[in-house]
């Protein structure tokens, strides 16, 4: 039972986080996207696959809410594809961080998952909304915005999460010492 409170905790202070975060999004996405893609990763080691993709999930729809995405007001679609691309993150980083139990320490398995999934995750958005959802679902008004809108979720969306994977790996090594002390 402890165990499942401390995990639904770590869950909930790591959305609390991304929520902060994303009062920031308009300042620059090179602030929110990693710390974001941070806590989904923290949240999927510390916790499991299944409350890493819930915040995979439940993120892009509290950004939408908090930012009001122009974009993602003329495709809501948009949200079902970040989704998917932060739950294929969260996907890699769990499978080599907690999965694979290989010689390697766990910070130098979510390095691996981290870049792995960074580079599956923006193939996936390049794909399907830059590619995609973006030419044809456009609309005509904000035509002129594409370049910028693919640029956006392909290219930066592997830098951050590359980003986000390098902050995940300097901040488990604290998180597991915090996790691991005795209960009061």
């Amino acid at each position: 039972m402890k165990t499942n409170v401390r995990k639904l905790t770590i869950a909930a202070l790591m959305l609390a986080i991304c929520i902060a975060s994303m009062f920031f999004k308009n300042t620059s996405v090179f602030i929110t996207g990693p710390i974001v893609n941070t806590c989904l990763m923290l949240t999927a080691v510390a916790c499991g696959l299944g409350y890493g993709v819930i915040l995979s999930v439940v993120t892009p729809v509290f950004s939408f809410f908090i930012t009001g995405s122009p974009v993602i007001a003329a495709i809501p679609m948009m949200m079902v594809m970040i989704a998917i691309g932060n739950a294929i993150l969260v996907f890699f980083v769990w499978l080599f961080a907690v999965r694979l139990r290989k010689p390697a320490g766990r910070s130098a398995r979510i390095a691996i998952g981290g870049i792995i999934g960074s580079c599956v995750k923006a193939a996936f958005m390049w794909g399907a909304v830059s590619s995609w959802l973006l030419p044809v679902y456009l609309p005509e008004t904000m035509q002129k915005m594409l370049p910028v809108l693919q640029a956006q979720f392909s290219t930066t969306q592997l830098i951050t999460a590359l980003i986000g994977t390098a902050l995940t790996v300097c901040i488990w090594p604290a998180l597991k010492r915090a996790k691991t002390l005795p209960e009061e």
